[in-house]
């Protein structure tokens, strides 16, 4: 019966380390995308401030596929002035870094979850040798 009760909580910490592997893959990628926004952001305010304030300025509005011999794809752009590029690049910039702090700090929870999951092992595992024999001598196919 104990051995029945360890089996299943093994399984249950497995379960829970395998998907909070999976959310903080998920939270890293998320952070590297926001972390590119952010930078192409500055890059871009970086060039903008360069230029004198009365420049007009185009921005991409997207992309439209034309169809003639082969599949292409054309941007579209608008005429706009300087300020309210840079006004719209200041704020896709502190939209970045807020989501950053946001996503830090659920990576900083899950951390702690993986870090919680590893320790509930090992004490199980230190508990029931039998098991961890067991685990031991399974094979991975």
């Amino acid at each position: 019966m104990a051995e029945e009760t360890s089996r299943t909580a093994f399984v249950e910490l497995q379960g829970r380390m395998i998907e909070t592997t999976a959310k903080m893959k998920q939270v890293q990628n998320q952070m590297r995308g926001k972390e590119g926004e952010k930078k192409r952001a500055y890059l871009t305010l970086e060039e903008l401030r360069q230029l004198p304030d009365d420049t007009n300025t185009y921005k991409s509005i997207g992309m439209e596929r034309c169809f003639f011999w082969f599949l292409l794809m054309v941007s579209r752009f608008v005429l706009e002035p300087k300020s309210l590029l840079m006004t719209e690049q200041e704020q896709k910039f502190k939209e970045s870094e807020s989501a950053i702090a946001s996503l830090q700090t659920s990576k900083e929870y899950l951390e702690k979850q993986m870090a919680e999951v590893k320790n509930n092992l090992r004490e199980l595992l230190q508990q029931d040798p039998s098991l961890a024999r067991q685990i031991m001598s399974m094979s991975v196919v």
